[in-house]
């Protein structure tokens, strides 16, 4: 009987590292990011890092099968050309970003495989005070 709880043990170990395995291979590539800082008159630094952290975990739960490169706040001139995001979102501020990233064969059928994606602009609004929220991305 102790062999048998074993075996059985072990095989949910190996199905549990291997569900593990694919669950995290179904998700976007942030391990080798370069954020590459950019100085705002605008925004604080802790104001600009907490959108590239709510841009880097909505790319890893939502660009599967690509890998982002690097990724920076756009500038304050370039920025207030999207002001009017604020305002479509209800929202007082919005912060663009924008980044690089690369496709491999399992991407989104929305997306190239096997390419890479150059200046893609990542929108975050919210109100003074409140964390910023993902409103859309693209070119």
């Amino acid at each position: 009987m102790n062999k048998k709880i074993i075996i059985v043990t072990f095989i949910l170990v190996i199905l549990l590292i291997v569900g593990i395995v694919i669950f995290n291979s179904q998700k976007g590539n942030i391990s080798k990011v370069n954020i590459i800082l950019e100085e705002s008159k605008i925004y604080l630094k802790e104001d600009i890092d907490d959108a590239i952290d709510v841009t880097l975990k909505y790319f890893k739960e939502n660009f599967k099968g690509c890998s982002l490169l690097e990724i920076k706040y756009i500038g304050d001139e370039k920025n207030n050309a999207y002001l009017d995001w604020a305002t479509r979102n209800n929202k007082e501020e919005v912060i663009v970003l924008i980044s690089n990233f690369e496709t491999d064969s399992s991407c989104s059928d929305t997306l190239n495989p096997n390419s890479e994606y150059k200046g893609w602009n990542w929108i975050l609004a919210r109100n003074k005070n409140e964390n910023w929220k993902h409103v859309d991305h693209g070119y």
